[in-house]
């Protein structure tokens, strides 16, 4: 807007100093007017090539305006000819690169100087500060292109910055899914593998059906848990401990023990316990039928620890089912928190321990 006002007032007064003559006929105003509309038109070409940084249309612009200021001083019109001086003096110093701003500005001050008729003082003060409001001007430009630059640098970031948040959310609930679907699958094939084993052995139908039927509740948990992670995910959890329990409940002689101060857990770090609980009891069922299970959690001052220890038990007829990665996508979701996953058999059966740093 200031600029607009700027170049308002240099129109007005290119005008104004072109028609205050006396003794002008009627040819030399349209003429003048027809000059300073020209001067308008070549001072915007000159902005606009100036914006696209074109140099060599810039300069003859210039020069175009230079030699207007030079038409108008012979034809009588030194006002208008002297204000086209300065404006190509001080726009040059501002918008052209300084190699080809000096001599630009030099030549149009010294025009200036020469067919001024202010005493030489005044004229000297005059380009002096013309020359430093071309100079300021040129500084502010640059400010302002810096900032504006600047602007969109930061803009650019926060729209990368939001674009990785969201896939950085998109990746956490595609992987807390696949973790939901792959350990209630599993859970499902074990059932349905034994009822298949049952039907090659000629069971009951009472012993296959039940099998189809905790299948059939497997899937239904399975949904309710996709659930629950997603309610996870928006902040919703229920006590870890509870779930533990609930969680070992289906075993008998299964054994909960809380450590340490109780505190509330990211939910990353939440799920990730909840998730190789579950995993490490699919795996008991599986593995270790009839075994007694002992879960610890432990919170110590900068880490979770969850051990879960399975006793006795002996080796499931599905013990060769499955693909066996749901333990190595355990560990990968514990790396990606920073922390580790060791599972392996001891003395007395196998042990799962996970720990995520809080």
């Amino acid at each position: 807007m200031l600029g607009r006002a700027i170049r308002v007032v240099l129109l007005g007064l290119l005008l104004w100093a072109a028609l205050r003559q006396d003794d002008i006929p009627l040819w030399g105003e349209a003429a003048a007017v027809a000059g300073v509309l020209l001067a308008s038109g070549a001072a915007w070409g000159y902005f606009r090539a100036t914006y696209a940084h074109r140099l060599l249309p810039s300069l003859a612009l210039v020069a175009v305006l230079l030699a207007l200021a030079v038409a108008a001083q012979v034809t009588g019109f030194g006002g208008p000819a002297l204000v086209l001086w300065c404006g190509c003096g001080i726009l040059a110093l501002e918008r052209l690169p300084l190699a080809a701003a000096v001599p630009v500005t030099s030549v149009a001050l010294a025009s200036f100087a020469v067919f001024n008729k202010d005493v030489w003082l005044t004229t000297a003060s005059t380009v002096a500060g013309l020359a430093l409001a071309g100079y300021v001007a040129r500084l502010d430009s640059e400010a302002r292109g810096n900032a504006q630059r600047l602007l969109a640098q930061e803009r650019a970031a926060r729209e990368a910055e939001a674009e990785s948040a969201a896939l950085s959310e998109r990746a956490r609930i595609a992987r807390e899914i696949h973790d939901v679907l792959a350990h209630s699958l599993s859970a499902q094939m074990v059932h349905l593998e034994a009822a298949r084993l049952l039907l090659e052995r000629d069971a009951s139908r009472e012993q296959v059906l039940e099998r189809v039927v905790a299948a059939r509740g497997m899937a239904r948990d399975g949904l309710a848990e996709t659930r629950q992670a997603l309610s996870a995910l928006r902040g919703e959890l229920t006590p870890l401990e509870e779930f533990l329990t609930d969680l070992v409940s289906v075993t008998d002689g299964g054994e909960v023990t809380v450590t340490g101060e109780r505190r509330a857990l990211p939910a990353e770090a939440s799920q990730a316990v909840r998730r190789v609980a579950q995993e490490a009891m699919t795996n008991v069922r599986k593995h270790a039928q009839g075994a007694k299970v002992r879960v610890r959690l432990d919170y110590s001052a900068h880490q979770v620890t969850l051990d879960v220890r399975d006793k006795g038990g002996r080796p499931g007829e599905l013990a060769a089912s499955g693909g066996g990665y749901g333990l190595l996508g355990m560990r990968e979701r514990a790396e990606l928190l920073g922390g580790s996953l060791d599972a392996g058999p001891d003395e007395e059966g196998f042990v799962v321990t996970l720990k995520v740093p809080v």
